[in-house]
């Protein structure tokens, strides 16, 4: 199993961002659709094509983790950045993503939250 991680500097405070990382709408903005999400540890969760699972994480403004299968786990973890932005360190543990897609997904998100 490869294992990916990422270091994103986001234009936002948490608080901006954090929905981006944990409601369906946030995550269909830049990343895939999300059918079903249980915003809470042991929720299910369906992200798009990458799977149905389990939140194995929760910290509310801070950490959020999926456990999807096939996909693998997808962990977004949040941390302030001075007072106008944040810090994305992101993981995912699976075969199915190249890093060229999470970069491009990545550059989405970064977008959607400078405008």
């Amino acid at each position: 199993m490869a294992v990916l991680q990422l270091l994103i500097r986001l234009p936002r405070p948490m608080d901006q961002v954090w929905p981006s990382l944990s409601t369906p709408e946030g995550l269909a903005a830049w990343f895939t659709p999300t059918d079903v999400l249980q915003p809470r540890l042991g929720g299910t969760v369906t992200l798009g094509d990458l799977g149905t699972g389990t939140i194995t994480a929760w910290d509310v403004d801070r950490v959020a983790e999926y456990t999807v299968d096939p996909g693998g786990r997808i962990r977004f973890h949040l941390e302030p950045d001075g007072q106008t932005s944040s810090v994305l360190r992101f993981t995912h543990e699976g075969e199915a993503e190249s890093e060229q897609t999470w970069r491009t997904r990545f550059e989405r998100l970064t977008g959607s939250l400078a405008s």
